[in-house]
């Protein structure tokens, strides 16, 4: 798309914000609202809660289903904040938990919001927690799900769980009115239903907004809802708007095409702060990985599972150019799966003894020498018979920042005589290339390269790496009955220092097995125009799943 093509695409989406609008302009207790553009370089892959996978997609379905809890992100260790739940308590055994709900809360639609909808969604997340659902975590340890009264929904379990409320209290509460026929036999409809809006109706909402329009890659647009339970969003609505070209994307920040951005480019920082942009940085959650296909059956290129080769390509990969020259110094050299900015309710999980191994191209060669694999006479090693040559599949959001990583990794390979070469696809194709399918499971990949956005508790990476979660969030293919076992330990651990301990050994544990190679940890980089106020950062941006804070009290100044 041209320039100016994309700037007359922006010009007619802001125009129509402004027609479907409510309010005309004004927001809460006569605040200036105004329409808010957000840009977005991630976009959002589903609005399915069972199928979408992009950040963006877990961002939007805050803002339009209600949840039992958010996360206070203006509080240091982000503690637990009421939502629909007004209260919540545990018994002395802490195998009964108790949420009150708020009186009176309603859909969009009219329809009642209480407790029997709570108990009605989260049953069917339970139901299928190992089919459909599998992706939102919810605790295997409940017994019963109950709504006792319209207020009160009672949770039981088979035994204590440390996860419980960050099991619950953000997974989104849907429709029963909407979602109830595609829950029906075996759960497979939940997967297949279309998610969206039809013709000029809404999708039915129970949080700040309604989603009234969607063009996939392109466009979401979002009015308020105004049986929300919460407190009155001061703005009259706001858009997503998808670029795939991020020099596009700063492009209409600078010309006021668009009012926000989560995640800028790192080399538009200094485009954008001479243009009067906000800036607002932070130690962010986002982490960026090299993927090494750990499927034991991989039936080809079987020495990338040996321990050596990984310890060889990590010590080849040269993370401190890569934070200074793909990153300008806007990153921190990574280590663990558990990001140093993962905390949950007062505590923080990463393991600060595990440190990355040095750049070391001379020791890689030994190690690989050693391994049996010599160089051919094009530098290329040979590997019981074939090149140590291998495909990496790149995700198309990670262009940018992550195109020069990538040219530093296989420089730095190629001086160690193995071979790299990228595929860029989009973050589905990507996932069907890493997965394959239920017949295929992490068979034909070899290497990728991705990111996390994960959660604000680390149960949410721990999980991904389990054996269960194999065609869900794992994208590696690793499987440890062992790591499995600490990650049910962990689970059980209510106690916070216990649990550390736990979980400090299952980072050191994914660390020397490096199905992962952690490149680097984000720094988080927001920016909006200086005619807006209210932004509120988290570890994830201002545009998050953690909270609707922001998007409830920004405003036009």
């Amino acid at each position: 798309m041209s320039t100016k093509a994309l700037r007359n695409l922006i010009a007619a989406v802001a125009v129509l914000l402004t027609v479907t609008a409510c309010g005309g302009g004004t927001g809460a207790s006569g605040d200036k609202g105004g329409v808010l553009r957000i840009g977005t370089s991630n976009g959002i892959d589903s609005l399915n809660p069972f199928v979408g996978i992009n950040q963006d997609d877990f961002a939007v379905w805050l803002e339009i289903y209600p949840s039992l809890l958010q996360y206070d992100t203006t509080k240091p260790g982000m503690p637990y904040k009421a939502s629909l739940a007004e209260a919540w308590k545990f018994a002395p055994d802490h195998k009964t938990l108790t949420f009150t709900l708020r009186k009176g809360a309603k859909w969009s639609d009219g329809t009642a919001l209480d407790a029997n909808s709570a108990a009605w969604s989260l049953g069917i997340m339970h139901k299928f927690k190992d089919g459909a659902a599998a992706k939102w975590g919810i605790d295997e340890n409940i017994d019963t799900i109950t709504a006792t009264d319209p207020q009160t929904l009672v949770i039981t379990f088979t035994k204590p769980t440390a996860t419980t409320l960050y099991a619950l209290g953000n997974t989104p509460i849907l429709p029963k009115q909407v979602w109830e026929k595609a829950a029906s036999g075996d759960g497979k409809g939940l997967k297949t239903f279309v998610n969206e809006p039809k013709g000029d109706q809404p999708m039915v909402s129970g949080g700040p907004f309604m989603l009234t329009k969607f063009v996939k890659d392109d466009l979401a647009m979002f009015k308020p809802n105004p049986n929300w339970y919460g407190a009155k969003p001061r703005i009259d609505g706001w858009g997503l708007q998808t670029f795939k070209n991020k020099d596009a994307l700063v492009t209409a920040l600078k010309a006021n095409e668009i009012d926000a951005v989560g995640g800028v480019p790192v080399t538009a920082l200094s485009a954008l702060k001479s243009a009067g942009i906000t800036i607002d940085e932070g130690e962010g959650l986002a982490m960026r990985d090299l993927i090494i296909n750990s499927n034991p059956d991989k039936p080809t290129h079987r020495e990338l599972l040996k321990a050596d080769v990984r310890k060889a390509m990590e010590m080849a990969i040269d993370r401190k150019a890569i934070v200074e020259t793909a990153w300008l110094g806007k990153a921190t050299e990574g280590s663990t799966i558990i990001a140093p900015a993962t905390a949950s309710d007062g505590q923080k999980w990463h393991n600060d003894a595990i440190k990355p191994l040095p750049f070391d191209t001379a020791q890689a060669n030994a190690l690989l020498d050693q391994a049996g694999y010599a160089k051919g006479p094009d530098g290329v090693r040979v590997a019981d018979g074939h090149k140590m040559s291998y495909e990496v599949i790149f995700a198309d959001d990670e262009s940018g920042e992550g195109d020069r990583a990538f040219q530093i990794i296989q420089s730095g390979f190629k001086e160690v005589g193995i071979a790299l070469s990228q595929k860029k696809v989009d973050s589905s194709a990507a996932w069907d290339a890493v997965y394959c399918d239920d017949n295929c499971q992490y068979r034909d990949f070899d290497l990728a390269m991705w990111d996390w956005f994960p959660s604000a508790d680390p149960d949410f990476m721990l999980a991904a790496m389990t054996c269960a979660s194999w065609g869900d969030w794992n994208d590696t293919g690793y499987c440890s009955k062992e790591f499995d076992a600490l990650q049910a330990q962990q689970k059980d651990s209510i106690d916070p220092a216990a649990r550390k301990k736990i979980i400090d050994q299952m980072q050191q544990m994914v660390y020397d097995a490096r199905p992962y190679i952690i490149l680097t940890y984000d720094t988080r980089l927001d920016a909006w125009s200086p005619k807006w106020d209210g932004f509120i950062p988290s570890s994830q941006g201002f545009f998050n799943n953690f909270s609707t804070q922001t998007l409830e009290q920004v405003h036009v100044k």
